[in-house]
């Protein structure tokens, strides 16, 4: 579960920005709200909102950035940079990553340093009376080579220091069959969003969706029957097996998407990928959705509304809340222009990003704002401009 995130010189955001789900016990209890094993209160949902390129979706960039870092980062190329980008006024300095997470009933905290060539510092700590490392990895310009030190991370000096200057030290470990790094590198955050920002909505995803939901029968059925519940005309989705031909004259198995609809006349099959924008976007979206709230994890979403009618944010929103669809206290965190959201959430979920005329962006978290009261209208407020962060027309 996470705890924050913070960052600084990346993308928009030049200076330190640290993004929180941790609230004080002055927080009334709410369904938005879990206890975590360690005795953190943690907000299970994050909205962040803003003008357009104000920064939003770059606020999310770098928990999904830091995620793919320590997971898949050994599998890119090894002259390949790493790919992320510097504020455009600070490309001569490193960006800083940090996270931390309860994870297997411990707080572990993940730090990362780098420029786009390599690593220059890398380290995990684990919580017990206080943080201690488990490995601390940095570069030495003098040797060009890194120093690393380690305790029970359980990796090879001898194959530690042959790590990629692109590629995490998790990452690689995870390759040797390290148990720590291997469970640590088996991602439990879905996400929407690229190093290139969100990806649109397409016949790709659709398809990826379909393919997604073939291999779990239980996902499946939640995801029917909540289509179905959000009155989009459907009464069920089923799955055909098909096979298209490949321009080399083999045959490729794909997964159509086929939306049953109940008519006077009987029921009718149609093609998924002739529904509306708004159907085919609401299975995309249960395809990222459903692994967190089932297993537990972190859902992280760009334009979480997207393609959707405003009065379908409450109920998906709504699984999140509820321990019945959310037993494992998955959290979500999701950019959103409809501003209806700020009649559902607590000040503490709520984040807002500006950016000034230096193209920096700032972002902060609306209860950290002076005379933010909990009876507030919040969307009158925002609506109002009272908070910042709206376009200015």
């Amino acid at each position: 579960m996470l705890l924050s995130y913070s960052f600084s010189n990346f993308q928009s955001f030049r200076e330190l920005t640290q993004v929180s789900t941790t609230v004080s016990e002055k927080v009334a209890p709410s369904d938005w709200l879990t206890t975590t094993s360690t005795g953190e209160r943690i907000n299970k949902v994050i909205a962040v909102m803003g003008a357009n390129g104000s920064g939003k979706t770059t606020l999310l960039k770098p928990l999904v950035f830091l995620d793919w870092f320590i997971s898949h980062s050994f599998s890119q190329a090894p002259e390949a940079a790493i790919p992320f980008t510097p504020h455009f006024a600070a490309t001569n300095e490193a960006t800083e990553f940090s996270a931390t997470a309860i994870y297997k009933g411990q707080i572990w905290k993940y730090v990362l340093r780098c420029i786009p060539e390599r690593v220059i510092h890398e380290a995990l700590y684990v919580k017990r009376e206080r943080f201690k490392y488990v490995f601390v990895r940095d570069w030495d310009d003098s040797t060009q080579t890194y120093r690393i030190k380690q305790q029970d991370f359980g990796f090879a000096p001898v194959e530690a220091r042959k790590v990629r200057a692109n590629a995490s030290l998790i990452s690689t470990a995870a390759q040797y069959g390290i148990p720590l790094a291997k469970d640590m590198a088996s991602s439990g955050l879905r996400s929407n969003i690229t190093a290139l920002g969100r990806q649109p909505l397409s016949q790709d995803l659709v398809l990826n969706a379909a393919a997604h939901f073939s291999q779990l029968s239980e996902q499946r059925t939640i995801m029917a029957r909540l289509l179905h519940d959000w009155d989009l005309g459907l009464s069920n989705v089923e799955l055909e097996e098909i096979s298209v031909a490949q321009p080399d004259g083999s045959n490729n198995k794909i997964w159509l998407p086929v939306g049953i609809h109940q008519t006077t006349s009987g029921p009718r099959r149609l093609n998924f990928l002739l529904e509306s924008s708004g159907t085919q976007a609401a299975m995309v979206l249960l395809s990222h959705l459903l692994p967190a709230l089932q297993n537990g994890g972190i859902a992280v979403i760009d334009e979480f509304e997207n393609d959707l009618h405003p009065h379908m944010l409450e109920p998906i929103l709504g699984l999140f809340a509820s321990p019945l669809t959310n037993p494992h206290n998955a959290q979500l965190l999701f950019t959103c222009h409809s501003a209806e959201v700020l009649n559902l959430l607590h000040k503490s979920q709520i984040m807002l990003v500006e950016k000034d005329e230096n193209c920096e962006s700032t972002a902060w978290r609306l209860d950290e704002m002076e005379g933010v009261r909990n009876d507030d209208n919040f969307y009158a407020k925002y609506m109002a401009g009272a908070y910042g962060a709206v376009p200015h027309l």
